[in-house]
């Protein structure tokens, strides 16, 4: 089997999971600032990609956001391993040194075979952050954020689904890594600061442990 196409010992990659509204965003945003990482969500780089002209996968992604179903896992890992490589020619300063590199991937896996051929293929994780609540949390968090967000899905409908989804197909990845020292579950219905705080004490355990 081919190995992957970056070196774990160089390139960290972090999974950010948690249920719609669970906060992850806001968190990547922060944990960007402190630690220099890029963040990469893999909604938003399939939205970017529905309507870039010439795009092969356009219409295939626009079907699967309308339905609130899963995007084939060979587009999105394929856009990523694009993104990453991009960053990478392009990135400088703390921790981008000599062929080296941070990732925030937010938002994937979100079905277990995606998450094994990421691993297989593009760069094996080092740590899987999963930011945990309520759908009650989650459900004001979406429709307060649809007031200004623009975003189609983010209506009632539309969430509901989105829930079902993630229930069904993410959380099994989760438990997954959950049996693995790899997970850091951190209780996302506190302030964004208490968030935080933990957050970044996680990340930072994770890059003493690299540097040892």
């Amino acid at each position: 089997m081919a190995s992957p196409v970056f070196d774990d010992s160089k390139i960290t990659v972090i999974y950010v999971l948690g249920g719609p509204g669970a906060g992850k965003g806001t968190q990547c945003s922060r944990l960007v600032k402190e630690f220099n990482f890029s963040h990469l969500s893999a909604g938003d780089l399939l939205r970017a990609e529905q309507t870039r002209e010439g795009s092969q996968y356009g219409e295939l992604i626009r079907t699967c956001i309308r339905e609130g179903t899963i995007v084939p896992m060979e587009v999105t890992i394929k856009l990523l391993e694009n993104a990453m490589k991009e960053v990478i020619s392009k990135a400088s300063g703390d921790g981008w040194d000599d062929g080296q590199g941070r990732f925030l991937i937010d938002g994937f896996p979100r079905k277990m075979d995606q998450a094994l051929r990421f691993d297989e293929t593009v760069c094996l994780s080092s740590l899987v952050l999963f930011y945990d609540t309520s759908e009650e949390v989650m459900l004001d968090r979406l429709l307060e954020r649809g007031k200004t967000s623009g975003r189609e899905d983010d209506n009632v409908e539309s969430i509901k689904k989105r829930f079902r989804t993630y229930k069904a197909d993410t959380m099994p990845v989760i438990e997954y890594y959950s049996s693995t020292p790899k997970v850091a579950e951190i209780d996302s219905s506190a302030t964004v600061d208490e968030v935080y705080a933990k957050s970044s004490e996680v990340v930072k355990k994770l890059f003493a442990s690299k540097a040892n």
